[in-house]
């Protein structure tokens, strides 16, 4: 992609971050029409659009959770692979690659036995009504036999981003999102397939993707090269990766987990309605953080590599930008949300008493949106300089510290307890802030004053 592999600690730090982060943006934009499109055809579907669309919101927890151990690997492992290229040491970076691929099979064979054994049982627990565990199960049965190609994707892709090779990261998604794009209509109403029609869509579309990011790390165009010989897992190799995506993996995984708080709470008080809703408003969530995530993707690997070559300046350049672009982005789209609401409810149902309930709700529910790109700026910037305490607690504090309880307090609250659980995001959120803020400025300058001595 460029003459020089040098490129990370010598380009203008604005004109790279546009650069790495214009392709990260789109592919985040492609990977959420990855996610979203198969819920917006389930809930266009004739006559039970309404309940299908409940139905694989439900899967959505365990959907998360086989995203969370991709991230585990590879968001401790790529920042790290960077770091070593910043140190001008591929060998050291090319073993991460191979370890961090041989745990991802590992991780796949383990959940895809576990989603077909206890698939159903899980579901249930995690807010499948009688009315909607039959749409759950045939999606997910499905779902299930793409676990190692959701893992592969999203893990390897990673490593692609790490290198500056952008561009390429965001064909390996484009690939998936036109293979799903194309092949859920003619699943779904075509062949008449429902729910399944779309799973199978996903699935097939995740394994093309996953044969194109092999072969890319396998050619003679990368830096780092998926070499056998690194594939035998090492602890000393794979532990601290692990170590560092632990706040990548605990906040995915604990998306899953305050699904299934949402879930029972709303199935509590509100019904299918409710969680119903809860599917659309967490759809519009993705559509406000992937592109988010787009960007501090595209900031990671300048971060990382000027960190490991021991470049303070650009270090801090790149931070102080990033947090420029990510809050920004994320005052607009606040904006965007409190002003036209049913927009973005009507992409994903028809159905009018659904529109009339989750609107007002999405406007409570992405309260505290404004702020969220402070968040993700001093959380990915945490990641890409190797400290993965400081990413674990700022993760663990959000979800489990604040906004897990307050799902349950807040009903009691207010006067109507179905909007106080969603009101409990919007409070975590803000509270979260200002703690990762804090936080943040003390270890950065901590961080900067190590590689400056």
């Amino acid at each position: 992609m460029q003459d020089t592999k040098n490129f990370l600690g010598t380009e203008p730090v604005g004109k790279l971050l546009l650069k790495l982060s214009v392709p990260t943006v789109i592919a985040q934009l492609i990977n959420m029409l990855y996610n979203i499109v198969d819920r917006i055809y389930i809930g266009h579907i004739p006559g039970d659009g309404s309940l299908a669309l409940t139905g694989v919101g439900v899967c959505m927890p365990i959907i998360m959770i086989v995203s969370a151990f991709a991230a585990l690997v590879s968001s401790g492992g790529a920042p790290r692979a960077s770091i070593y290229m910043g140190k001008q040491d591929n060998d050291s970076a090319e073993n991460i690659l191979g370890n961090c691929f041989s745990l991802q099979i590992i991780f796949s064979v383990i959940l895809t036995a576990i989603l077909l054994i206890w698939g159903k049982d899980l579901l249930l627990t995690f807010g499948a009504s009688e009315n909607t565990i039959s749409y759950a199960v045939d999606y997910m049965n499905i779902y299930a036999f793409g676990t190692l190609f959701v893992q592969l994707t999203l893990g390897m892709n990673a490593f692609i981003t790490a290198q500056g090779f952008t561009t390429i990261s965001m064909v390996s998604v484009l690939i998936g999102a036109v293979c799903n794009i194309t092949l859920d209509p003619i699943f779904i109403f075509a062949l008449h397939m429902g729910v399944k029609g779309a799973a199978l869509a996903t699935i097939i579309s995740q394994a093309i993707s996953t044969i194109w990011v092999v072969l890319f790390l396998c050619s003679k165009k990368t830096q780092l090269h998926l070499r056998k010989k690194y594939m035998r897992l090492i602890p000393k190799v794979i532990l601290p990766c692990v170590a560092l995506g632990l706040a990548a993996f605990i906040m995915q995984a604990s998306e899953s987990v305050v699904s299934i708080c949402f879930n029972s709470s709303l199935l509590r008080y509100g019904g299918d309605i409710a969680v119903g809703a809860m599917t659309i408003l967490t759809s519009v969530m993705q559509f406000a953080m992937l592109p988010l995530q787009g960007i501090a993707q595209g900031a990671q690997p300048i971060s990382s590599y000027n960190y490991g070559a021991k470049n303070a300046d650009r270090v801090k350049k790149t931070f102080r930008l990033l947090l420029i672009v990510c809050l920004s982005y994320s005052a607009i789209l606040w904006a965007a949300v409190q002003l036209i609401p049913r927009v973005f409810v009507s992409i994903f149902t028809a159905d009018t008493n659904l529109i009339g309930f989750t609107a007002p709700m999405l406007k409570i529910y992405l309260g505290g949106l404004f702020l969220f790109g402070i968040q993700i700026a001093c959380q990915m910037t945490f990641t890409s300089l190797g400290k993965a305490v400081n990413s674990i607690i700022v993760a663990v504090v959000r979800k489990f510290v604040l906004l897990i309880p307050l799902i349950y307090i807040m009903p009691h609250m207010v006067s109507d307890p179905t909007t106080g659980v969603y009101m409990a995001e919007p409070i975590a959120d803000i509270i979260a802030v200002l703690f990762t803020s804090a936080l943040f400025a003390v270890q950065f300058k901590k961080a900067l004053a190590e590689i400056q001595n």
